[in-house]
């Protein structure tokens, strides 16, 4: 009996080794971010038996096709840029656009000056110059232009660019004036000329401009940095009448046109103004959108609203940031931690206060990356690229915090946690992308996943929470348990040449 009890035991051990090695037949790469230390640190997967939580990956169900990921070419990042050494300059544009960086493929940058530059400047300063005759993006060719090219140069895949204008000239406003007020009638075709002389003095440095928003934050910053406001109404009228027809005219009919741009609160109002009806949405591409109504609540009911209005149109975040804070220098720890407020937490109306609260600057990042994507927006970009130590520079004075910080007196170069959160998207989840359904067991984990064009996919996940999880992931027959730490943000990446045996039904699937 004896003999026999060890032979049943012995047949166990191997039937539940086997078993382990079936779950763990994926052939996966994890890496992870935490607040442990780890760095895009690579995870192996467990043979523990059991889970915490099991997320169902689910590759039949298929949702929006992914634009890109990245950040914007803003002029105080590109003059930060000309201050360092040669080295540490072509460190941070390969960090970010390199194939062992972060890989950006959806870019963004100003038309005229904006917040984030170091004064006030047009591209058509002669005032009274109806066809533009002094036009010229002169102000651009010491920083912003030598940025992007490097950047052009330095990336394999390419990326996309979207040109948002703060304001107009303030000859052609009402009230003569950088900040506020509204384009004049009479300048209605001249400014719709204006972002054609843009894209064609770009496209004559060899930069293409892919889209372009009508007007960063139509609906704000009356009394502080540059800006320029219209109603719905009124950047629909614009766009269907003047904008739309100047540059389909031109021969510009391909460039995309984003309406809106600005916070989430006030989607649905802007949305059904510009896709009421064939005539006002004939020359929008889409919407474009910022967080700062909150970066703690995405607002899923809008961002489904403006998917289910224009369903074939465009969704893209085109701004985010950690606003109103001063980065914290090789300091770690401060990303992960409830330290962080935004210009809510002292400004906001009493009714407002609930939507900026004290909150992670990587919490905010990675639940508003992952709630985004699973409620149809198909890109997402970062606001500046870098910053210095305070935050700038900004001639408004309006620090705000940036993946990558520098201090240009002692030239040297801080990564924060913020840049390896984006880089966990923007790396592995490619343009033309078709995000896929997941579905995790419990709401303690935020999860999204993508199948890429070349056939891998690319799970994301974010664990809020203080404790490590062990996470069994299903897709079809296949399973394998991957752990997790408390704080972390995680990305699977399914290859596409996987093993044969059951893998090979997840390839059917894909």
């Amino acid at each position: 009996m004896k003999k026999v009890s060890g032979v049943l035991g012995l047949m166990a051990i191997l039937m539940m080794t086997s078993c382990v090695k079936e779950k763990s037949r994926l052939n996966v790469q994890v890496y992870e971010t935490a607040s442990n230390g780890n760095v895009f640190k690579k995870i192996d997967p467990s043979t523990s038996e059991g889970h915490d939580v099991q997320v169902v990956v689910s590759p039949d169900e298929k949702f929006q096709t992914i634009t890109g990921f990245g950040g914007s070419f803003t002029e105080s990042s590109a003059h930060l840029l000309n201050q360092l050494g040669k080295q540490n300059r072509q460190q941070v544009l390969e960090a970010y656009f390199g194939d062992e960086g972060a890989r950006y493929s959806l870019t963004r940058t100003h038309i005229n000056s904006c917040d984030f530059s170091l004064g006030n400047y047009s591209y058509a300063p002669v005032e009274g110059d109806m066809n533009l005759d002094h036009f010229s993006v002169i102000e651009d060719k010491d920083d912003i232009i030598p940025m992007i090219k490097e950047a052009m140069a330095i990336s394999k895949d390419g990326f996309r660019i979207i040109s948002s204008p703060w304001t107009a000239p303030p000859w052609m406003k009402d009230n003569k004036d950088w900040v506020g007020g509204k384009l004049l009638p009479e300048y209605y075709d001249t400014w719709a000329l204006f972002f054609s002389k843009y894209i064609d003095a770009y496209s004559a440095e060899g930069i293409d401009i892919w889209g372009i928003t009508v007007e960063n934050e139509p609906l704000g910053n009356g009394n502080n940095w540059e800006s320029m406001h219209y109603t719905a109404e009124e950047m629909t009228q614009f766009v269907q009448n003047h904008l739309g027809p100047t540059l389909e005219n031109l021969g510009k009919g391909n460039i995309k046109i984003l309406g809106y741009d600005q916070n989430r609160e006030h989607l649905n109002e802007w949305v059904d103004a510009m896709f009421r009806d064939e005539k006002t949405s004939k020359y929008f591409s889409g919407t474009a959108i910022h967080w700062y109504a909150s970066t703690f609540e995405v607002f899923p009911e809008a961002l489904q609203y403006a998917h289910q209005k224009a369903p074939d149109k465009h969704l893209i975040q085109t701004e985010a940031c950690v606003d109103a804070e001063v980065p914290k220098w090789k300091d770690d720890q401060w990303y992960w931690r409830k330290e962080a407020t935004d210009w809510g937490w002292d400004w906001a109306p009493e009714d407002q206060k609930h939507l900026h609260p004290k909150y992670a600057p990587v919490n905010r990042y990675a639940r508003d990356i992952i709630g985004c994507l699973n409620n149809w927006v198909d890109g997402w970009v970062d606001w500046n690229m870098v910053l210095d130590t305070k935050g700038g520079p900004n001639w408004f004075k309006n620090w705000c915090v940036a993946p990558v910080i520098v201090d240009v007196e002692k030239d040297e170069v801080y990564f924060t946690p913020l840049y390896h959160t984006l880089k966990h998207f923007s790396k592995f989840i490619r343009p033309g992308a078709i995000r896929i359904g997941v579905k995790p067991s419990e709401d303690s984990l935020l999860v999204t996943a993508a199948k890429n064009p070349d056939g891998s996919v690319a799970i994301v996940v974010f664990n809020e929470g203080m404790e490590s999880k062990l996470v069994n992931f299903k897709i079809g027959e296949d399973e394998i348990n991957i752990p997790i730490s408390g704080q972390a943000i995680q990305t699977m990446v399914l290859e596409q040449d996987m093993d044969n045996g059951k893998n090979n039904q997840l390839n059917k699937q894909l």
